[in-house]
């Protein structure tokens, strides 16, 4: 039977210029990290942010597995308040604004904090929340005026199911970065987020390896613990896509994240006073990708 009505239009999220998705075909590749980071590296680089200091907030769009609540160390605070209008006020630590169903949910008994409350939903209530999260959010700056963001990051969960599908279908998306480490079976699923990003008309920014090698400290010496990058490469290569980055296996990065303090904020100087080569590498990379990405969302 034919369809009533025309296709969906996509729409711009309100008070945001600029959304930038950050997703992963498997999980586990460090892609909810990555967004953190990328998000503060964003916000640092004002070489191509139309002001000096540019508002970037970061959007959590893993409803079952959300992981910003405790990268940016806000698992116990008290829930979003709403505006006059209804509209959910972001949280906000370490002066980037965020937004996450970990806010939402009830605490778990016994617990100051919702990370052990399992969301068991249907597909219809998925895509409600999505929704929820993505127009019904007030992103403008709480200090006053109507000023919004130059940039929402989207850290999107794994996979090509409904979530992916509903920000592509409903959202003008101005670019997305796909996370992937060097192994066969993550690549395996990045081809697959290519491909579900390209039928959805969501322009690709680039692919970004993670975890592609180690530096020993005493040898300075790239180790490729999980293989060389040469498949990464080709997979890029493949789909004429662009290769952003290649973040080296740090892990003051691990540290920070369970801390609640992104790597992007901290410095390269070990306890001894010598400067981590790895460490040094690393946000010399994910600097070099927040400039690549204000260059693709500048066009």
């Amino acid at each position: 039977m034919p369809r009533k009505g025309g296709p969906v239009q996509k729409r711009s999220l309100p008070h945001v210029k600029k959304v930038l998705a950050v997703a992963s075909g498997k999980g586990g590749v460090g892609k909810s990290t990555v967004a953190v980071n990328l998000a503060f590296s964003l916000a640092m680089n004002a070489e191509h942010a139309p002001r000096q200091r540019p508002r970037v907030g970061i959007l959590d769009l893993d409803i079952f597995g959300p992981s910003i609540p405790k990268l940016m160390a806000l698992e116990t605070a008290e829930e979003p308040r709403l505006t006059e209008a209804g509209a959910i006020v972001p949280l906000v630590n370490h002066g980037l604004p965020c937004m996450s169903m970990g806010f939402l949910l009830p605490k778990a008994p016994g617990t100051d904090s919702s990370a052990d409350t399992a969301v068991v939903w249907r597909g219809l209530m998925v895509q409600k929340a999505v929704q929820q999260l993505l127009f019904d959010v007030d992103w403008r700056d709480p200090a006053g005026g109507d000023a919004g963001l130059d940039v929402l990051v989207i850290d999107m969960p794994p996979g090509t199911g409904d979530v992916p599908l509903t920000l592509g279908q409903l959202v003008n998306v101005d670019g997305a970065v796909i996370v992937s480490t060097p192994q066969d079976v993550a690549l395996t699923d990045v081809r697959k987020g290519v491909s579900m990003f390209q039928k959805v008309s969501v322009p690709i920014v680039g692919l970004l390896l993670n975890e592609s090698h180690f530096i020993c400290p005493s040898c300075t010496t790239p180790h490729e613990l999980f293989g060389p990058p040469a498949a990464f490469r080709a997979t890029a290569a493949q789909f004429g896509v662009d290769v952003v980055g290649e973040l080296p296996l740090v892990p003051g990065v691990s540290r920070g994240g369970d801390r609640g303090v992104p790597y992007a904020l901290h410095g390269t100087t070990a306890a001894d006073g010598s400067i981590d080569p790895g460490g040094k590498e690393w946000k010399e990379t994910m600097t070099g990708v927040a400039s690549k990405v204000w260059q693709f969302l500048s066009k």
